[in-house]
């Protein structure tokens, strides 16, 4: 009889110690879930705050003053159908219609196989400039599409060009067929 109430208190123990631990674990859940749908965004979820809850960044505005203007012949080029392992250039050019002078701070490729140069010096208000893309074609057969991301003191900062090529692929018999 005392090992059966011993063995029945010890089993008592357990149950409230796991439930215990299901609360707090419940509790984690629900604070997680919370903050998931503030950072989504979701104006129906409820307003509970963690202590480790971090306010997202600002937007950033419209810099005051005269901004410079950045302004492409074009935005996207077709190199047509190339040989791999060919390397093509295209050059994109700038100009600033804007009231300030143009700065271009990157040139950011979507992948290694291009190569962007750009113009570093400042450009004045009706000056231009250039971005150019070579694109190396090596190991890239079939449809391609690219894109640079350029970086400048505009409104809005980023501008994306894009192009794109149709790459044949080399022939893998080399040498005559016997």
């Amino acid at each position: 009889m005392k090992i059966t109430l011993r063995i029945i208190t010890l089993l008592a123990f357990t149950l409230v110690a796991m439930s215990c631990k299901d609360r707090a674990s419940e509790k984690r859940i629900a604070e997680l879930e919370s903050r998931l749908a503030q950072i989504e965004g979701n104006k129906n979820a409820a307003a509970t705050t963690s202590p480790m809850a971090t306010p997202a960044p600002a937007a950033e505005s419209k810099p005051e003053g005269p901004l410079p203007v950045i302004t492409f012949e074009t935005t996207d080029h077709d190199f047509g159908t190339i040989k791999e392992g060919q390397k093509v250039t295209y050059t994109y050019k700038v100009k600033n219609t804007g009231e300030a002078p143009l700065i271009i701070q990157s040139a950011q490729p979507s992948c290694g196989c291009t190569v962007p140069t750009y113009t570093q010096d400042p450009i004045p208000v009706g000056g231009a400039g250039f971005v150019t893309a070579e694109f190396d074609s090596s190991g890239k057969p079939g449809i391609n599409n690219k894109t640079i991301t350029i970086t400048s003191n505009t409104w809005p900062k980023v501008t994306t060009l894009r192009f794109k090529a149709m790459v044949t692929p080399q022939s893998e018999l080399q040498g005559p067929v016997k």
